[in-house]
């Protein structure tokens, strides 16, 4: 059995969550995927702080160790910054690597100019982790924009900031003391700037922007608010009416453009993000069939990170099953993609006209090409016999069988 040889980028919190998760559900993601799941190589900033249970698995402070490796299909991306995590995945794209990534940061500055490269290349690139954590926004946005019209798209999408806001509300804390409680217990950094002041959940719209509507808001022109300046009387005035306070990114295409906001806001009981509580988050998505769709779940941690990761891997993984020539379709060109078809009885691709376009060999006497069927139906070579091929299929090994 073959398998997917993966690097690994930074053993903090959510590396570790990665590292353990695909130990402990190897046989699942075997039988899911059809191949063993390698971890073969672990970057970290400092050798001296790290030891892996795994004495196979590559443990370095170099990504040059990790680049050169020959058996390497897909790196993931679990460290912080814009750099060096942007020119780590360059590297690896231009490499031939599929790249997951959970560093909203990086993608959020340069996610547009990965995908392009990752479209250029042929390579995927999974960025789940990067919004929301744990909840599937990105896979269900990717769905609904199938047919659906996303119109305005807002979340709680920082669980430190909603877990401060909580506790001033239940327990009656100060901000400060509020914050104290968040870093205690592992929800806030020791410099907590980019959660308390909407840094964090900003990235986040950028990239939600990006993949909705295809563009990112201007920047300058986006509203950025934190929560630092809420008080505890604030608190009681807002309890008092029936309100709470979320913090709360929103984004939404108009006819001036993108308009992005970042800000405290007051919510009612009748709302979806009224009981989003702790350090959990949601998302609420408006579409033109489907109305309404909110999602909520955990924004933040070692496994909920993990899971979004691994379930690009398993996208991921299931797109590199497919024969190479069953890419997904070109929505803008569609009725110009010719059909499959398959061609038998000792052909060689060079009595082929130019119009018929050999994806594959099967077999010595059996080619897959992609054509019109008028050239195919041109084909005048004795013994040689040729089908359409409907449908999609979806493994190499069903046309591969002595």
């Amino acid at each position: 059995m073959s398998a997917i040889h993966i690097a690994l980028l930074g053993y903090g919190t959510v590396g570790k969550g990665v590292f353990q998760t695909v130990k402990t559900h190897q046989n699942r993601l075997k039988s899911i995927l059809g191949k063993e799941v390698k971890i073969v190589a672990v970057l970290v900033k400092n050798l001296g702080k790290h030891q892996l249970s795994d004495e196979e698995v590559i443990l370095t402070d170099d990504f040059e160790d990790i680049i050169k490796l020959e058996k390497l299909d897909v790196i993931i991306d679990a460290i912080v910054g814009k750099e060096p995590g942007f020119s780590y995945l360059q590297q690896a794209i231009h490499k031939g690597c599929h790249v997951i990534t959970a560093n909203k940061e990086m993608f959020a500055h340069h996610g547009t100019e990965l995908k392009r490269l990752a479209n250029e290349q042929d390579v995927t690139i999974g960025f789940e982790a990067t919004v929301a954590g744990g909840i599937p926004v990105i896979q269900t946005l990717k769905q609904l924009l199938n047919v659906n019209k996303v119109e305005k798209v807002q979340g709680i999408l920082n669980g430190t900031s909603n877990f401060i806001l909580t506790k001033m509300r239940e327990d009656g804390l100060p901000f400060d003391l509020a914050l104290k409680l968040a870093q205690e217990n592992g929800f806030a950094e020791a410099d907590p700037t980019n959660d308390i002041e909407g840094y964090d959940a900003f990235y986040k719209a950028v990239i939600l922007s990006e993949l909705v509507f295809g563009e990112s808001p201007k920047w300058e022109e986006s509203i950025r608010e934190g929560i630092t300046a809420i008080t505890s009387e604030q608190m009681d005035v807002f309890s008092s009416l029936g309100f709470r306070i979320k913090h709360v990114a929103s984004i939404e295409k108009t006819t001036k453009g993108i308009q992005c906001t970042v800000k405290p806001v007051l919510v009612n009981e009748a709302h979806p993000f009224y009981q989003i509580e702790g350090v959990q988050n949601s998302v609420s998505i408006d579409a033109d069939i489907v109305g309404n769709i909110s999602l909520q779940g955990p924004g933040a941690g070692m496994f909920p990170t993990a899971s979004a990761i691994i379930e690009d891997l398993i996208h991921l993984g299931k797109k590199s099953n497919r024969l190479s020539y069953l890419e997904q379709e070109n929505e803008s060109n569609k009725d110009s993609i010719h059909p499959f078809w398959l061609i038998g009885g000792g052909v060689n691709a060079s009595d082929l006209p130019a119009p018929i376009q050999v994806i594959e060999r099967i077999h010595s006497n059996v080619l897959i090409v992609q054509a019109p069927e008028e050239a195919v139906n041109a084909i005048h070579i004795p013994d040689v016999y040729y089908y359409q091929i409907l449908g999609k299929l979806e493994c190499k090994k069903i046309l591969v069988s002595n």
